[in-house]
Formats: C-alpha cells, structure tokens, sequence
C-alpha cells in the first residue's frame, strides 16, 4: 500500500502513541466516577458518531460492497478489541493508575506475536523471547512487592490481571484484522469494528445485574470534560491514526512506535495526575520500554 506521504505509516503510529497516552490519563480522571462500562459504552457512541459524518465527507459508506467474511471478521475484531479489551483496560486503569498500567500494557506487543505465530504463521526470534522476559519482569518488578506504600493498589494482582488480559483482547482483535487493511479505507475499517465492540458491550450489560447503577454512574459524573475529551482523543482520533499506522508500514514497525506510548503515559501521568516518579517505576518503565522494542523490530 503506497503510503499517502513519507513515512506516513511511522509518523501516524508515533501520533497515536502520543494521543493516546494523553487519553489514558483523561480517562484515568473520569474513571474515579464513571464505571468502566459506562465509560466504554459512551467513547465508543461518541465515536462512532463522529466517524459516520466523517466518512460521508471522504465519500464513503458505512455498507460497503465487501463479503460476509470481511463483516464477520471486523465485528469479530471489534468485539474482542474494543468491546472486551478496553473495558479490562478500564479495570486495570481503575485499580494501578496510569503510569503501572501503562507497564502492564507492555503484554500488547508479547500477544501481538503470539498470536501472529498462531494464525498468520510468523516466526519468533529469540531476541523477541528476550523482549517477552523483560517486560514480564518489568511488570513483576514494579508491582510486586510490598503494598503498604502509598502509590500502590490495594489489590494490585486483579488489576495486572485485567490488564493482561486487556493486551490479550486488543492484540487478537489487531492480528484478526491485519489482512484486511490494505483493501478497505481506514474509516470504514474503524466505524465497522467500532458497531462489532458495541454489539458486545450491548450483550454485556444486557446480562450485567447493576446495568443501571452502571449507566448512573456516567449521567451524574461530575468529570464531564475529562470523559468527553479522553474519549475523543481515546476513541476517535488514536483510532483512525493507529489503523492508518498499521496500514501504511509494517506491522511489527506500527507497533513499535506504538509502544512509545508507554513513556508518553508516564510523563502525562506525571504532569497531569500527580503520580509518583519513583526509582523503582522509572526501571521498571525502561525495562517494559527495551522488552517491547525487541519484540516489535526484531
């Protein structure tokens, strides 16, 4: 796929490095009252609200002329990435914060060639085994020990666990979709994974014993502005600039750049959140960065 400018593909990924590590600590903000369902639910609407009129401007449909299986494979991807993934991610943001949420995320790239080894038959290297073994140990080194402090978690197991999991659920839901980007327009490919993550989050509350109290949490927030504004910069713009990124340079190049976000987040939670830069997370924080580099370039 011809890129539409030099290094368009570097470039978009690195952008979407930065928006959505501002996002993140956006949402951060937001989570202290609004559940991460209901947090979910509102960036994926408002995104895809945005994104309709957006492709009616670039001249495109959200029906497009492609078959069943294309359909499939995107609600498919939508519903595992956005729809389970981001509501995990929510989870763990919740219960680590920003900065260690941000370590934990690390296991994206990990996932990313697991599941490409699995259904798209790629090859692993052992620098990329290293890789895996340094983010594993940055996430163990920077959360594991005693809790007592004051910039821990109470339970800080549960929120690594969902926050694995998220990487999991966001990795397969790129490897699902991954074939399929250099044949359709970006915006197209974003609005139909975004109406697959709906239809999941739908039959989750649908099953969910609190939906209510759930959706309450988001019509009394008093965060408004951090909600709307992370889920902007989260749902709508990060998303176009990271499929664009995946579409015009290799994948594994995308997701290098994507992991920068990792530092970005650190820095914002920093500034913007007040979290602790302590020796301990600034390590742990160069060790996930190192071990998702080589695992993305190598």
């Amino acid at each position: 796929m011809q890129p539409i400018f030099p290094f368009a593909g570097e470039i978009l990924s690195l952008l979407t490095a930065v928006f959505w590590a501002l996002a993140v600590t956006l949402f951060r903000k937001s989570g202290e009252t609004v559940h991460p369902l209901a947090l979910n639910i509102f960036k994926n609407v408002l995104a895809l609200v945005l994104i309709i009129p957006t492709l009616w401007l670039l001249g495109h449909t959200l029906w497009q002329q492609a078959p069943a299986r294309t359909y499939l494979i995107l609600f498919l991807s939508g519903a595992v990435g956005i729809g389970v993934g981001d509501t995990l991610f929510f989870n763990s943001l919740n219960r680590l914060g920003a900065g260690l949420t941000g370590i934990v995320v690390c296991m994206y790239s990990p996932f990313i060639i697991a599941f490409s080894f699995i259904w798209l038959h790629e090859s692993l290297t052992g620098l990329q085994l290293i890789g895996v073994l340094l983010i594993i140990c940055a996430i163990l080194f920077t959360t594991v020990h005693r809790t007592s402090r004051n910039d821990m978690p109470a339970q800080p197991f549960l929120a690594i666990v969902y926050g694995i999991l998220a990487s999991a659920a966001m990795a397969a839901g790129v490897v699902l979709m991954k074939p399929l980007l250099g044949l359709y327009p970006v915006i197209w490919v974003a609005g139909v994974r975004l109406i697959g993550g709906m239809a999941a989050l739908v039959l989750i509350m649908s099953i969910y014993p609190k939906r209510r109290k759930i959706m309450e949490s988001l019509v009394r927030t008093k965060n408004w502005l951090y909600t709307l504004s992370g889920s902007l910069l989260g749902a709508y713009i990060s998303m176009i600039l990271w499929i664009a990124g995946m579409k015009y340079t290799q994948a594994s190049t995308a997701s290098a750049l994507n992991e920068t976000s990792t530092l970005f987040i650190f820095i914002f939670a920093w500034v913007l959140l007040k979290e602790p830069i302590t020796a301990r997370r600034a390590l742990g924080i160069s060790m996930a960065f190192v071990g998702a580099l080589l695992v993305s370039v190598f």
